[in-house]
């Protein structure tokens, strides 16, 4: 079977058979197609979509591309979180230690930037010393001893999915939702999860701005993975504007540690992890419903457990055994900061939270091909928000930069992203609607 004629069926508007996906997935895993069969089959997805069976043909092919795990040695519940990504998104970093130091077991397989979104991985790197690709017992033994381990995908957990991410990264098919829906639910099905709990998220930040679409995104995740027997709940959750007040990589993991130790937390941000955190809880049957599970990670966070959970998971993988006490010992930061300052006084309106994202690639902390190397200093902190007043005591945000020439050129791009008025919009709830399965 060629996989020419694969590619050209569904650039056609073919519905593929099963065999004929599963044949597809194996040239890839088996380096039998090339990037350009790749790009040109993920481009014939974005226009001409998949059916419920393809998709679900696609999800199992990739999960069974490679290694399944298996946690017959862990006396506990196995659960997991998923975000399809955003701007300040730093909410695995915190949100996975905070859950475990309640008893449950986070076996994280987290991503890169992708497009004009930060990566959970690549904001890990930027802890000296942090291994995001561990050998398998490293990781095994993360997970049973602190409780919680995040790493990047492993190359034999869906490889066939790995391949496809990078190739979407960098040909404008991220948004596809069957190929979205693959891509995640094929490494969570991999990684022998007991439950899951999706963040899908809507807005300008967001891969799928319009609240429908996220909708339907959000619908296609969970029917798809409860139908595959892994137990799924979403959040629809806005992205209008940054969840942290930083975007970047350093920064972020700074916003990280001072969210875990209580130095400050956005309340934005802290609403999501409480949010996601309680409905883990309640799917590992920790809690007895939603405001339980909030109170005890709310206790988690207290009491120093969720901090000293970070701080060991670090340590395990390889980081510096202080980086909760001395962040600044060991976190890059950048040569050059400068403010951006308001074109003129007022509140914001509205932001435009993808070219914030994209100036942050453009000062070198994300990426325009795949593969490239990031830079983990630069990014974007005290981000105004939306209903902030903004004037000469209260600038837009600080550029981290290389020079100045390079936040010279972000500064225009980020005062362009930003709508001031005269008057406060109404805030918005950052949780729009909890979806769950349809399936009977």
């Amino acid at each position: 079977m060629l996989i020419q004629e694969i590619i050209r069926r569904k650039r056609d508007g073919a519905v593929l058979e099963p065999h004929e996906i599963a044949h597809f997935v194996e040239a890839l895993t088996r380096d039998k197609a090339s990037d350009a069969h790749a790009a040109a089959f993920a481009m014939a997805i974005f226009f001409r979509g998949l059916s419920p069976t393809e998709c679900a043909a696609l999800t199992r092919a990739m999960a069974g591309s490679g290694r399944t795990l298996e946690w017959a040695e862990i006396e506990g519940p196995i659960v997991d979180k998923h975000s399809t990504g955003g701007i300040g998104d730093t909410v695995s970093l915190i949100l996975a230690p905070a859950v475990a130091a309640c008893g449950l077991y986070v076996p994280m397989i987290a991503g890169r930037g992708l497009g004009h979104t930060g990566g959970t991985i690549d904001k890990l790197e930027s802890i000296p010393g942090y291994n995001t690709a561990p050998d398998a017992e490293t990781f095994r033994r993360c997970v049973r001893e602190v409780g919680c381990a995040i790493i990047g995908q492993t190359h034999d957990l869906a490889p066939a999915d790995k391949r496809l991410y990078a190739v979407r990264d960098v040909t404008a098919t991220i948004e596809s939702i069957p190929l979205l829906t693959a891509s995640i639910l094929s490494k969570k099905l991999a990684a022998g999860l007991g439950g899951l709990v999706l963040d899908v998220k809507t807005g300008s930040g967001a891969f799928i701005a319009r609240e429908e679409g996220a909708r339907e995104l959000a619908r296609s995740l969970v029917d798809t993975a409860c139908a595959a027997g892994l137990p799924t709940i979403a959040l629809l959750t806005d992205m209008n504007e940054p969840l942290a007040k930083a975007a970047g990589n350093s920064v972020e993991v700074q916003v990280a540690i001072d969210h875990l130790t209580g130095a400050g937390r956005d309340g934005r941000l802290h609403e999501i992890v409480l949010a996601l955190g309680a409905e883990m809880l309640v799917a590992g049957r920790l809690a007895g419903d939603i405001n339980d599970a909030r109170q005890k990670i709310e206790r988690a966070f207290d009491s120093g457990a969720a901090a000293e959970k970070f701080a060991r998971m670090v340590h395990a993988l390889g980081g510096p055994r202080d980086v909760v006490e001395r962040p600044q010992a060991h976190i890059a930061r950048a040569p050059y900061i400068g403010v951006v300052e308001a074109p003129n006084p007022g509140f914001v309106t509205a932001i435009d939270v993808r070219a914030l994202g994209l100036a942050v690639v453009a000062l070198g902390g994300g990426r325009s091909v795949a593969g490239a190397a990031i830079d983990p200093a630069v990014g974007l902190t005290e981000l105004a928000g939306i209903g902030e007043h903004v004037g000469p005591d209260r600038p837009l945000c600080r550029i981290h930069a290389r020079d100045e020439a390079d936040a010279k050129a972000a500064s225009a791009v980020v005062q362009r992203a930003y709508m001031i008025g005269e008057k406060a919009p109404e805030t918005r709830s950052p949780i729009i609607d909890r979806i769950s399965a349809s399936l009977p």
